[in-house]
Parts: structure tokens; C-alpha cells; sequence
């Protein structure tokens, strides 16, 4: 009863990472009435987020050409692999009788296609990318925060003043510390992941800023009266810098793109006929069609904006812009969004740790305490120390996206669709598996040394 109750508090989106007993036989019923259109919502409210901020500063580093190209074809490998992963929603038992076994968590699945060990090996991935989100959101707040300082100070002591210039890289650190105090009051109440209105207000900020963000840069194109960037992108002093940049690009559009640890959930909201995963496909399809439109908005119109000077954080660009308070107010809701959202990926993290020891979740207790106090904290260390958003950004996009958004997919869809090895289905897929592999070694690699390069400097 310990772990089932334990199971009840982790967030859906998270319990993943715990599931290892489940039995499909004792499900109880449950009336799915999700439609397209509901599954449409939440995978846009899943996608756009503070990975959306990177996307002109990539834009800038790859080119006109690169850049869009770049964006595109992620939402396409997007689409293959939902495609791939929407199909192992429903499963049948080998023994023959027919029993339908639906799949309700990404780790569930990995574990009912692949094994044991599969899931532990998708659970060490996926608590590197949950740490690591925790690492980019600290980042990203700490780098609001301090544009709305620079922005307050503009306005009252004018455009181009020298204080206002100075104002905020060394208060950068201030504002990690800061946003890891919320954090570790937040961390302690109890079920703070599963209130209702957490998700909805989430939303509201992520679609506020991120519109905000697009109108600004569209304004400021139209402002300059000029297409601002070149067909190569920023220009740098050696061709290895390029390279590195390039790759951090690439790490950074990854970062902003994959859904697949939501998806089977998502997916297991939606009513049938007709097939959950003919409806998830369909879904999958119009709202990645939706976010690429909505990300080559944000990402070129900051680059035709700012060209060369494109920053790390589109929203940090605007600082010295009127109408102030816009800016201010984005910033803001790119703060609260992300108070919440550092919840969301930290809490299932919380609950395996504490059913592992057998802490009880529900109250505050010594373990409790200490184990979640020393998660912030070393997530807070980690991006103070590496204060390097894009960077950041690209080395956890690129090294959790081919395992996670590829690999296991990819192997559970050939375990459920029975594909014959070296038939030519079969060696389409491994192909694109291995070509994904690629991009993501590469910038995972470029990202690294962005890094790890940038503190050594």
C-alpha cells in the first residue's frame, strides 16, 4: 500500500520514474474523453516554454539558412518519433489472450517492451535531463530578474546609461540564489505538483511571454526598417569557434522541441474509436505544425531584430526599449512560469528518493528536509557556477534528447510492431536512429565545450 500511495503523489508527468509494479490487469475503469483538440492543447502547452527564449540566439549562430533549416528539421524528426511513440500506447499480453495493456507513462512503456533494465537505464537519463531543467530554469530566472533591473533602470536614468549597462551580470548570482530560496520553501509543501491550477497558470505565462516575445522582435524589425543578419550567421574569429557555436545552436533547438515524456499520458486521456493512436498522431502533427510556425516566428524575427548583437535570451535584447513595462511584465511572467515549472520537473525526483528511503511524502520530516534542500541547493550551485545559458541549454537538450525522443521510442516500436530486421521499414528506422544520434554527439560535444570552455576562461 506504501507504493501505491506513494505512486498517487507523484505527478503523472513523473511517475515514470518510480512505476516498476504495475499490473494492467487490476486497472480500473476510468472514461477517456479526450479529443484532438484537447490533445492538441496540451502538447503546445508541453512544447512552448523557456527553451523558446534560445531559439533567435541559434538562429543568429546557424544563419538564415541553417537556422530555419535547423528548427524545421527538428519538428520533423519531432513528428517521426511521436509518430513511433504513439503507437506503443496499446499493447496485447504475449500469453496470448488478447488482454489489452495500455501504457500510461513513458517508463512503464520502456519497461513492458525493453525490461528492467531499460527502464533503470531511461530513469538515469531521464533524472539527468529533470536535474538539468532545474539547472536551465534557475538560469533563466536569474536572467529575467536581472532584465527587468536593467530595464526599470533605463527608464528612470535614461537610455545608455553606464549603471544601467553594469546592472545585472554581477547580480546574475544574487538572483540564483534568490530563485533557489523560493524553490526550497516550494519544495517542502506537500502534493505542490499536483494542484490543478499550477498547470493552467504555467500555461498563461508561457503563452504570454512567449507572444510578447514575438510581437517585440516583429516591432523592432519593423522599427529598424531593415532585415538585420547574413546567410552564414554570426561571423566568428576562427572556424572551431564557428563549429562549437554551431553545435550549441543545435543542442539549443533540440532543448525546445521533444514532448515524448508526456506524450503516452497525453495519449491516454483521449477517447475511442477512432484509435487513441490514430487521433495522437493527427494531434502530434497540427501542433508541431503550430509550434514551428510559432518558433521560426520568435527565432528569425529576433535575428532579423538584433543580427549580430542577437543575446542568449531574446526577451534580455528589449532592456533599453519602450513601452519598459512590456518588457517588464514578460520577464515577470517568465519568473512565475518558471517558479512553478522547476516544481514540476523536481517533484518526481523528490518522491523516488523519498519511496526508495521510505520517507513519507506527505509531511515534513528530517529526510525530507535535507534531501530536498540539497537538491536545490546543488541545482542552484551547479548554474551559479556555470552561469552560461545557452551553453546550458544546449548540453541538456542535446544529451538527453537521442535517448529519450529516440532511442527508446525507437526500440519499443520495433519490439510492438514485430518489424523484421533488415527489412527495408527496419532499416529506415535504424537509419534514422543513427542519424540522430549524430546531431545530437555533435552538439552535445559543442555544447560541452561551450560550457566547460567558457569557465576554464
Amino acid at each position: 500500500m506504501g507504493e501505491e500511495e506513494g505512486d498517487h503523489r507523484t505527478e503523472a508527468l513523473l511517475e515514470k520514474l518510480s512505476e516498476s509494479s504495475y499490473n494492467p490487469s487490476v486497472e480500473p475503469q476510468v472514461r477517456r474523453t479526450g479529443t484532438v483538440w484537447t490533445a492538441m492543447a496540451h502538447i503546445i502547452t508541453a512544447v512552448i516554454g523557456s527553451g523558446v527564449l534560445s531559439l533567435a540566439w541559434s538562429v543568429a549562430q546557424l544563419g538564415w539558412v541553417g537556422g530555419p533549416a535547423a528548427i524545421v528539421f527538428f519538428a520533423g524528426v519531432t513528428v517521426v518519433q511521436s509518430s513511433l511513440l504513439a503507437d506503443c500506447y496499446i499493447s496485447r499480453d504475449e500469453d496470448g489472450h488478447g488482454v489489452v495493456v495500455r501504457n500510461k507513462s513513458y517508463v512503464q512503456a520502456v519497461r513492458l517492451y525493453l525490461g528492467e533494465k531499460s527502464r533503470l537505464f531511461c530513469g538515469f537519463f531521464l533524472s539527468i535531463s529533470l536535474f538539468g531543467s532545474s539547472v536551465v530554469y534557475t538560469l533563466t530566472s536569474a536572467t529575467s530578474m536581472s532584465a527587468i533591473q536593467k530595464a526599470n533602470c533605463y527608464h528612470t536614468e535614461g537610455h545608455g546609461a553606464p549603471a544601467c549597462s553594469a546592472a545585472g551580470g554581477g547580480s546574475d548570482g544574487y538572483y540564483m540564489v534568490l530563485f533557489g530560496l523560493a524553490q526550497l520553501v516550494l519544495s517542502q509543501i506537500p502534493d505542490f505538483h499536483n494542484m490543478a491550477w499550477l498547470s493552467i497558470f504555467a500555461a498563461v505565462m508561457s503563452f504570454s511571454y512567449s507572444f510578447i516575445g514575438f510581437g517585440l522582435g516583429a516591432a523592432k524589425v519593423i522599427e529598424n526598417g531593415v532585415i538585420k543578419g547574413a546567410i552564414g550567421g554570426i561571423a566568428l574569429a576562427s572556424t572551431t569557434q564557428k563549429v562549437w557555436r554551431v553545435a550549441q545552436a543545435l543542442g539549443d533547438i533540440a532543448f525546445a522541441y521533444p514532448y515524448s515524456l508526456v506524450l503516452l499520458e497525453i495519449e491516454d486521456t483521449l477517447r475511442s474509436p477512432p484509435a487513441e493512436s490514430e487521433t495522437m498522431k493527427k494531434a502530434s502533427r497540427a501542433s508541431i505544425a503550430v509550434t514551428t510556425f510559432f518558433y521560426l516566428g520568435c527565432g528569425c524575427f529576433g535575428y532579423a531584430a538584433f543580427g549580430d548583437a542577437t543575446p542568449g535570451n531574446l526577451l534580455t535584447g528589449f532592456g533599453f526599449y519602450e513601452p519598459y513595462w512590456l518588457i517588464d511584465l514578460a520577464n515577470l511572467c517568465v519568473v512565475l512560469h518558471l517558479l512553478g515549472g522547476y516544481q514540476v520537473y523536481s517533484q518526481p525526483a523528490f518522491a523516488l528518493a523519498e519511496q526508495w528511503f521510505g520517507a513519507e511524502a506527505s509531511s515534513v520530516n528530517v529526510f525530507r528536509l535535507c534531501y530536498r534542500t540539497a537538491y536545490v541547493a546543488a541545482a542552484t550551485a551547479v548554474a551559479v557556477w556555470f552561469p552560461y545559458f545557452n551553453q546550458v541549454v544546449g548540453l541538456i537538450g542535446a544529451f538527453s534528447f537521442w535517448p529519450l525522443a529516440i532511442h527508446f521510442p525507437v526500440e519499443m516500436y520495433l519490439s510492438q510492431a514485430k518489424v523484421a530486421p533488415w527489412t527495408a521499414r527496419w532499416l529506415a528506422i535504424r537509419a534514422f536512429s543513427a542519424a540522430c544520434l549524430l546531431v545530437c554527439a555533435f552538439a552535445s560535444l559543442g555544447s560541452a565545450v561551450g560550457v566547460f570552455g567558457s569557465k576554464e576562461s
